[in-house]
């Protein structure tokens, strides 16, 4: 029996201090993600950047507000970024399928089941789900907290064993991770209360931060399902977190 995975990945892992894409980040995932599928793990993928990757490309010569930039930078950068993973997923003859969806599927009820039986459907012919909110029409209320959130309802859904959440540090600390007694929470157990140890703070590129992955991750592992959080930044972190795991820094919500 193949175990399941979904694998976030965050804008700050996928986007470099310029705010554009990071393509040779990209390719190190997806040279994980397809050993992983090698190892006989189904992976879904939950894939920030289409932002930085519209914004990237575009060169916007008046002034647009926030829900303009949304919707215009997320429409082209889609087609990029899915474009690019297509590329890297076929040096290893992975097909890829793009999933774009909103908060509404996921209330049950007609969508939500079309939308379990789309993804069941891809992973029963070895399609790679590549999912990402549906940004040109997602605004405001009907908008996800941001795609932890995301991913924890994919997870859910699709009944997954594990979910790794990819962020920019090692993940959850007792202190600001830049703190010199800053110490990394490698496993917390069901039920017990780390919002004291959270940082308020918003990640650079994307809507989210450490609340909502802890957020995310508590709700997730009340669901019986592995919640990891973990450097995407880090070389081999999918692989080393399979095989290495306690030699890994990484912070495990247990079940």
């Amino acid at each position: 029996m193949k175990k399941r995975i979904v694998v976030k990945v965050g804008s700050n892992v996928l986007t470099r201090k310029d705010g554009k894409l990071d393509v040779t980040r990209m390719s190190a995932l997806v040279d994980q993600i397809a050993w992983l599928r090698k190892q006989d793990y189904e992976v879904i993928l939950v894939s920030s950047g289409a932002m930085a990757s519209g914004r990237g490309e575009l060169k916007v010569s008046h002034d647009l507000d926030s829900v303009e930039q949304r919707q215009l930078f997320s429409a082209v950068g889609q087609v990029k970024l899915v474009g690019l993973y297509y590329d890297l997923f076929r040096e290893f003859g992975i097909h890829v399928g793009q999933v774009l969806t909103m908060k509404e599927n996921f209330q049950p009820g007609e969508q939500y089941r079309n939308q379990r039986a789309c993804m069941t459907v891809m992973l029963e012919n070895d399609v790679l789900p590549i999912v990402n909110e549906n940004d040109t029409v997602s605004v405001t209320e009907l908008m996800f907290t941001d795609n932890d959130e995301l991913s924890g309802l994919i997870a859910q859904m699709m009944e997954a064993d594990t979910l790794i959440l990819l962020s920019n540090i090692d993940g959850i600390y007792t202190t600001h991770p830049d703190d010199p007694g800053a110490e990394l929470i490698s496993k917390v157990a069901p039920g017990r209360d780390l919002s004291d140890y959270i940082q308020p703070e918003k990640s650079a590129f994307g809507r989210g931060g450490m609340h909502s992955k802890y957020t995310t991750a508590s709700k997730v592992s009340q669901a019986g399902i592995h919640v990891i959080i973990a450097n995407g930044e880090r070389e081999n972190i999918l692989i080393d977190l399979i095989e290495r795991p306690e030699e890994t820094p990484h912070t495990e919500f247990e079940i």
